[in-house]
């Protein structure tokens, strides 16, 4: 059973152009997508932003919120690939209100 959730990510910004910006979110869009596990029913880009701290030497970096439908089962593999993502800084998976 699929469920609603907010992925909330942002992009890194050192060496990265609008390409490897827009390449960075069709790659999580493709891990929430796999083998129908989950689907993206929006994508809400916040753009670049200043951060409130310092995170790896960045003090800046590209906003995104994708609201998603996905199936409990498949939240820890799309949690690991977001960890293990040399493009993104930081991330944060929530479940919202039906």
């Amino acid at each position: 059973m699929k469920r609603p959730y907010e992925v909330t990510f942002i992009v890194r910004l050192d060496n990265a152009d609008e390409n490897q910006v827009n390449n960075t979110i069709d790659q999580v869009r493709g891990w929430i997508e796999t083998d129908q596990l989950g689907q993206v029913t929006r994508i809400d880009r916040w753009g670049r932003k200043k951060l409130a701290y310092e995170i790896e030497k960045q003090r800046e970096g590209y906003y995104v919120l994708m609201e998603s439908q996905i199936e409990a089962k498949a939240l820890m593999e799309i949690e690991r690939n977001l960890n293990l993502s040399p493009f993104i800084l930081r991330y944060l998976v929530v479940r919202t209100e039906e």
